[in-house]
């Protein structure tokens, strides 16, 4: 089973992008963690080595799809 990681600031876009994805991602491939890097700064540099630019965001086997534009990650180191 593969990991997908989807980083968030947890704005209203971000919650509704989660809940989509919980709902259309099949579970029987992926297993899917939610990280709240508003609540869990120590995973930015994470998400940044990952290639993630803004949240909300989607890590899938190594590919980062950036779902809408809710905050840089500059924004959160700050």
């Amino acid at each position: 089973m593969s990991n997908a990681v989807f980083y968030h600031a947890g704005c209203p876009v971000c919650l509704g992008a989660e809940q989509m994805l919980i709902n259309a991602l099949d579970q029987n491939k992926y297993t899917l963690e939610s990280v709240h890097l508003g609540t869990q700064p120590n995973r930015i540099d994470a998400a940044e080595a990952a290639g993630v630019i803004s949240v909300p965001a989607l890590v899938l086997e190594d590919q980062v799809f950036h779902i809408n534009f809710g905050a840089a990650l500059a924004d959160l180191k700050a």
